[in-house]
Order: structure tokens, then sequence, then C-alpha cells
């Protein structure tokens, strides 16, 4: 019986351990609701480690001095072990007093491949993968990447890739990884639908938003690939520009894609609710501040009563008034608006509540994700810095400076909480792109002919931020070449400091009667002075050489009989050039050449001059305005050295206001005086020479003063003009707004008038009689009637990936008789 017992026991016990270690023993797990033995770190017996060492791993158990190992701790343990990475497979086992560890290591990763990938470069894979050369190899993460690389897929609009990851053994416990790609075909979005729209049409927010439906030119860009993110960003887009526009009851009812068989790719359907149009009730501000008045803030207010509710306007305001406050020693200051809706009248009543804000104060501010650019060029957009106090609107002002910048795709500025309870961090994520420029153009334009130019520019050099150009251009009538630098940020401050060295060479055309080569350069600060309102200020120095060929500034003409006569030895000497003389017959007279005006710049001369500019830009875009005013107002004075001396002011003022959703109106007013001082007078190439640039229709230098005693009738330019345009802009409804098309209708009027400049010449022979609609004035045949010139026409612009290109038809409706007319003008690679 005593044997039977002991054998039962020993049963038992058998059965007891191996339902013990069933329990416990699984693939990769242990787990055990009862307690084993007390264990210490030199009991824990490590097995299959080759790269992490055994004490390392005991390490995982985190066993303090007496403490026994449960279940808990083992289950830790585990998933720790697990976590790491570095495992394929771990098993723990009980075995006597002993806890045997038994790890099966991930294999190293030799090296990455993608094998398939046309549409994605590899350097844009590595970056979204977790798996890395020399690291472990993890199926887990293995996995997590193929998910990742197929996210990438998809945000460019190929939804049907497949991504199959292949592992290559290769010798000493190292893999290759590959991932194998079948990219598929791209999936795009053939429509863009708008229900519930009727104040705008579908043109116009199709316009707004930036996906866009695929078209013939969707080569250019990858804005009709359907991407989730980008779709959230336009509803945002939408909202703020209905706010904008005084809806402030605007809401996305729906926004939903679908996958349309029939249209072969997405339909985006945005499903709106516009509500009704508000204006801007009563405006008022409202002080808690002690010491502040709110009448003196209220001056600051861009919000106006009976205007159209713009939520940008209010945000503005606020920036303003937040601004004034921290000048004025209110740091912690909080500009609050409320808005009091009057939904039967459809206005809003604004009030901006000022008073005393909590006290947060900036801890620390983290800059990520500039690999190249420099941390203090983007931290100098800040007005705030470490200790200071901690003010939203100044981070939403520094956030938006970085996106003008264009130095990131993307910027994002986020708060988290400090070390204490006042205190923030603020993180600033950047993702940076290219900003190098290298362009070779070509094309053709009625003033410098056929022309050619290469240029290369980086805007973040070195990632300083600063500006550098270098251009060159060859053409039939131009040649150049120009060196530009600048620095935006010049000592620390927000002053934008630079410089250009440049030549440039016009050669003899029918709108130029020299040679012409101007060499210099210009110093230049930028000061701003509000947020709308720039100061510029110049130094400019340069040479201007004015060739004339002989055959032009001779002095010959002829007698009645043809036979030719030196009317100027000093120049010609004894000899003429026959073959450029005029038919016998002819009046005597300098019929075969350049004005006399021209001829007493032979040689070379230097101006040197100081000038300042005031700048007003409040276009809502800088590149393709729709509303909003630029006006420039410039002077300079030429004399601080050199052998010119004149002063020249002119001002150019550009207003934009929508007619329609989708015609912009644009009037603009300009207008310039200049005249020598000190005894001197004006040469004539410092004249105004005014043309397409004053009044279309009309030729380069066709308006104005002209010597009608020249053989070319050459303009001698004016010492005043005026002019003024109107014009309509408007796409073609019927063509996709990224060909850039979009036509126009003007009319343009204006005037230039008032020749300064010397008349009479020594050893010249003045040209009798002078042709009708001139007068002798000295040695030279004057035409300088104060005449208005006006003229109607239409355009087509275009902006082309080679620079954009104006088309301009014009039709004259009054002139000079003197003036130079020309119907039809085409110019590239200009702002116009």
């Amino acid at each position: 019986m005593g044997s039977k017992l002991g054998v039962l026991r020993r049963v038992a016990a058998g059965a007891t351990l191996a339902l013990m270690v069933a329990a416990t023993a699984t693939v990769g797990n242990l787990a055990s609701t009862q307690p084993v033995f007390a264990q210490s770190a030199s009991t824990i017996v490590v097995q299959g480690n080759r790269r992490v060492d055994a004490e390392t791993i005991r390490s995982y158990f985190q066993l303090r001095p007496g403490e026994r190992l449960d279940s808990v701790k083992i289950d830790e343990a585990l998933k720790a072990l697990y976590a790491t990475g570095l495992y394929e497979d771990v098993r723990i086992n009980q075995v006597g007093g002993r806890l045997v560890v038994i790890v099966v290591e991930n294999s190293t990763i030799n090296r990455i491949a993608f094998e398939g990938n046309k549409k994605v470069k590899d350097e844009s894979l590595t970056s979204e993968i977790q798996s890395r050369p020399r690291g472990a190899l993890s199926r887990p993460t293995v996995q997590a990447d193929v998910q990742r690389i197929i996210d990438v897929y998809r945000r460019q609009g190929l939804l049907n890739v497949r991504v199959d990851p292949k592992v290559i053994d290769q010798p000493n416990g190292r893999v290759d990884l590959v991932f194998e790609i079948n990219e598929g075909d791209k999936t795009t979005i053939k429509k863009i639908v708008f229900i519930g729209n009727n104040k705008f049409s579908d043109f116009k927010l199709r316009d707004t938003i930036t996906s866009q439906q695929t078209n013939w030119l969707s080569f250019l860009n990858n804005r009709d690939l359907y991407d989730a993110d980008r779709v959230s960003a336009d509803q945002e887009i939408l909202r703020r520009f209905y706010l904008k526009n005084g809806y402030a009851d605007f809401r996305i009812i729906s926004a939903t894609v679908d996958l349309d068989s029939k249209e072969g790719g997405f339909v985006l359907t945005l499903t709106l609710d516009e509500g009704q149009q508000y204006k801007f009730g009563t405006i008022n501000v409202v002080s808690n501040l002690r010491d502040v008045n709110a009448d003196d803030l209220s001056r600051l207010l861009r919000t106006k009563s009976g205007g159209t509710y713009n939520a940008e306007q209010v945000e503005k305001s606020i920036e303003l008034i937040t601004i004034e406050l921290s000048k004025r020693g209110y740091a912690f200051a909080q500009v609050r608006p409320r808005g009091d809706r009057d939904v039967t009248n459809f206005v809003i009543n604004i009030t901006f509540v000022v008073e005393e804000g909590s006290r947060i104060y900036v801890e620390r501010i983290n800059v990520r994700g500039n690999t190249r650019t420099r941390d203090h060029v983007i931290r100098r957009e800040f007005d705030i810095l470490e200790g200071d106090p901690y003010n939203r609107v100044l981070v939403d002002r520094a956030e938006r400076r970085l996106k003008n910048l264009g130095y990131f795709k993307t910027t994002r500025v986020t708060n988290e909480p400090g070390s204490a309870a006042d205190r923030i961090v603020l993180n600033v994520e950047v993702e940076e792109q290219l900003t190098g420029e290298f362009s070779i153009g070509g094309g053709y334009s009625t003033t410098d002919g056929v022309i050619g130019e290469v240029s290369v520019g980086e805007r973040n050099f070195l990632g300083r931020g600063q500006h550098v150009k270098i251009s060159a251009g060859y053409g039939q009538r131009v040649r150049s070449a120009e060196f530009s630098f600048t620095e935006p940020y010049f000592l620390g401050t927000r002053v934008a400091a630079g410089f250009d060295i440049f030549t440039k060479t016009n050669l003899r055309s029918t709108y130029n009667p020299v040679d012409l080569t101007t060499t210099g350069m210009n110093l230049r600060f930028g000061l701003p002075l509000k947020e709308e309102l720039t100061l510029g200020l110049r130094y400019s120095i340069y040479n201007r050489k004015v060739d004339i060929d002989p055959r032009y500034r001779d002095g010959c003409t002829v007698d009645s009989t043809g036979a030719p006569i030196v009317t100027n030895p000093t120049i010609a000497g004894t000899t003429c050039d026959i073959d450029n003389l005029p038919a016998a017959g002819n009046q005597p007279g300098n019929l075969a050449e350049v004005s006399n005006a021209y001829k007493q710049l032979q040689g070379e001369r230097l101006t040197s001059l100081v000038g300042y500019s005031l700048i007003h830009n409040s276009l809502n875009e800088n590149q393709n305005p729709t509303e909003g005013s630029f006006i420039n107002f410039a002077q300079d004075f030429a004399g601080v050295g050199g052998d010119v001396k004149f002063f020249k002011t002119s001002i150019d003022n550009r207003n934009y206001f929508p007619v329609t959703d989708d015609i912009t109106g644009i009037i603009r007013l300009q207008g310039g005086y200049i005249a020598g001082w000190g005894g001197h007078e004006l040469l004539v190439l410092d004249h105004f020479f005014m043309g397409p640039n004053l009044v279309r229709g009309f030729a380069p230098a066709g308006i104005g003063p002209r010597d009608l005693g020249s053989t070319g009738r050459d303009a001698l330019g004016g010492s005043m003009y005026w002019g003024a345009s109107a014009e309509l802009m408007f796409p073609f409804p019927n063509l996709p707004k990224e060909f850039g098309l979009k036509g126009a209708v003007f009319a343009d009027v204006g005037n230039s008038w008032g020749y300064k400049g010397s008349t009479t010449f020594t050893g010249a022979i003045a040209p009798v009689p002078c042709p009708s609609g001139s007068s002798l004035k000295g040695s030279i045949c004057l035409a300088d009637a104060n005449q208005i010139r006006s003229s109607v026409g239409m355009s087509l612009i275009w902006a082309s990936p080679m620079g954009p290109l104006r088309f301009d038809y014009s039709f004259v409706l009054s002139k000079d008789s003197a003036d130079k007319t020309q119907a039809f003008r085409f110019g590239m690679g200009q702002r116009f």
C-alpha cells in the first residue's frame, strides 16, 4: 500500500508539474497564476543570445535584492523583451529552481531596397519606413512599413498599389530586406461637385481650394490626386473663404469621396449651407486695463461699421491691438472679440474686450524638422523669446511668417505644458522643401527681339535665409548679366539689405538710336514701418557708355546736286560715308543722322544717386491679386558725385477689386516729374520714355517729345507724365485653372511732355526746314505737343511654365501726329 501511495504521489507530482509547464510555457509567453519558487537574478539562465549579453536580458525582470519572482514580473519582462524589437521569439521556462529564458534574436538588416517603384523615389520611401540598415529585423515593423509605403502611394492617388516584403538571408545572421512594389494605375479626382452654392460659382470655389479635377495639364502638379488630408484642408479653406465674404453661418454639411467606375476615378462632392451674408453692425472697444483708452485702440481697427463682415479683418484687428498693448507694457493683455449676431437684420455687432490675461511665460521654444535651415532663421520670425510672456496672437503671427518664407512644405506651431503651471513650451515643426531655382528660358518681345536667359538662384542660401541669384541674357538687341544678394534680417533686425551688380547693353534699334551699355551696382535697404508699409532706401552708381555709329554722327549731308558736304569737320574730318547720305535733291540737313541731342552723349558718363520708396501693399496675393492696393511713391536725387544732376519723383498706384466672383477690376494711376538742378540741364537719356508702359497701343518710346529732324524721328523723352488705366480681367470658364490662361479688356489714357534737355550743341548744323508738326529749337526739330493719348484693347494672359506671357491688341483713339503706334504687343518673362 505504501509503495502504491508513493507511486501515486510521484504520478500526481509529475502531473502537477506537467500541468504547470503546459499552463506557463506557450509560444513566446509564460502565464501562471501561482507564485514560483524564490528566485534571484543569478538563477535566471539566458540561452540563445548572441549580440545582447545575458545581464542585459536579466535586467528586464527588474528584480531588487530579496524580491521574489512572480507571474506579474515574468509577464512584464516578456512584454519588455518583445518591445525591444531585437527578438523574433522569447520563451520562459521553469526548470527546477531556475528560470530559463530562451531567446531567438532577430537577424540584422544588411541593406534595404525597393523594386518596381517608378513614381516615388527611393529617398521618399526610405524616409517613411522605420526599418533601418544595421538594425534588427522586426516582422511587426516590416508589416507596419508596408502600410506606410501604401499610404505614400495613396496620397499620390495610387490606390491599387501592392507591396510584398522579401527577406533574403545573408551570412553571419544578416538579411537583405526588399520591398517589391506593384504601383498599379493612378486614381485621380475626375470631378469636384458643389451642392448648395448659390452665392459663388463652381468655378470660383474650385479656384479657391487646392484639390483639382483631372485635366490634360494635370502632369504639371499632383493636385488632382486624391489626398484625404488635402480634402480636409480644403474644407477649412472654404470655411475661411465664406467667413471672409460675410457668410458667418456657413457650414459644410458633408464631404464625400466616391469611386465612380464610369468616370474612371473619384468624385468629390461637397454639400454646403451658405447661409445669409452679414454686415458689420456697431464696432466697440471695451478696455478693462488701467491707463488704456479704448478710443486710442479703436483707431487700430480694420473693421468698419456697415461693411461686409470679414473674419480676417477681425483677426487682424486683434493682432494690431495686441501688438500695441505689448508696446505699452501690457505683455499679458488679451483681446477677445464678442459677436452679437442679429439674424433679423443680418448684422454682427462686434465688441473687442481688452483685459489682463493669465500670466504664462514661454519656457522653451523647440525647433524640429529643419535639416538645412538654421534654427535662428526660424526663431527670428517670433516676436517672443524664451522667458517672455506667452501671447497666442504673436505665436499665430510667427506661424504665418514662417509659412510665407517659402522654405517649408508644412509649418506647425503647437504648445505643451512646461515645468510649472505658469510655463509653456512651444514646439515648431517644419518640413523643408527645395528652395533652389535653375531656369533656362527664351522668348521674344517687341522691344528686345529674340532673347534667351539662364539664371541660378537660391532663396535659402546655406540655410541662412539669404537670397542669391545670378542671371545672364543674350538676345538680338540686348545682352545682360546680374548678380543679386539679399539678407532679409540685416544686423539682427527686421531690415532687408542687399546689393545688385549688373551690366546691360541695348543695341541700336527702331526704339533706340544708339548703342547703350550700362554697368553699375545698387545698395538697398527695406525697413518695415507697419505691417503693410515699407520704406525702401537705395544708393545707385552706374556708368553709361553711349556709342553712335560714325555713319550716323559724321555730320555729312548733300547739296542739291547730291555732292557730299562736310557740315561738321571736327567729327568727320575730310571724308563722308557716301552710302549713308540722303538722295540727291533733298534739302541740305542732317537727314541721315541721329538727333543732335544724342550726339552730345557720345562717350561715358557716371551717375551717382540716392533715393527712397514708400510702398504700401495691402494685396491679398502678390502674384495674382484680386483685392487690395499697391502704392509705390519714389524719389531719386542724382548728384552725389558723378557727372549728372537731377531730382526725380514718381508714383504708381494699382487697385484691385472683385467685380463678380470671377472678374477682377484693376484701376491704375501713375505720374512722374524730373528736373535738373545746380545749373545742369537734363540729358536726353534721363527723361521719361513712355509707350505701352503708359498707354497701350503705342510703340516703346512712342509717346512724347521727338526730334523730327533726325533720320529715325528719335524720341527725346519728357520731363512729366501721367496715366490712368482701367482693366477687367477674367478667366476662361471652360479651361482648367492650372492652365493659367486669362483674358482682359482695358482702356488707357495718358500723356508725356516737357523736354528739358539741351537744344543747342557746338558744331551742330540745324536741319532746315523742319518737318510739319515740329519747330526749330536750337539745332533740333522739336515736336512736343501737350496732347492726350488714349486707347482701348484686349489681352490674353498666360502664366506659362516658361514664365508669364501677355498678348495685347490695342486700338488707338487719340494721339499726336509725331507719335509711333504699335497695335500688337507680345512680351515674355516680365511682369505687366
